[in-house]
């Protein structure tokens, strides 16, 4: 287990910067008529896990821990929410 606490935060990290730079890549033009559902459910996946990504951050490398949502159960929620919407997203 403490292996797997040293590997987790910087791998968070990186996937974090992937998913930005892929996001830069993807993301494409807005058209007049507004965004599409694909590039609005990209964009609340972004924000999502940019969320996750920061806390995680501050919790291990800044030793800053939430001042509200302390346990798990949003952060899981989350990451559920962010499944569900990758499969949402391509129908």
């Amino acid at each position: 287990m403490k292996y797997v606490r040293k590997v987790i935060p910087p791998s968070l990290i990186v996937a974090v910067l992937t998913g930005l730079y892929l996001m830069s890549q993807i993301f494409g033009t807005i058209n007049q008529e507004g965004m599409s559902i694909f590039q609005i459910l990209l964009s609340l996946k972004a924000f999502l896990g940019i969320w996750l990504g920061l806390r995680g951050f501050m919790q291990v490398y800044l030793k800053i821990q939430p001042l509200i949502f302390k346990g798990h159960l949003l952060p899981f929620t989350f990451v559920l929410t962010i499944l569900f919407l990758s499969q949402f997203m391509y129908i």
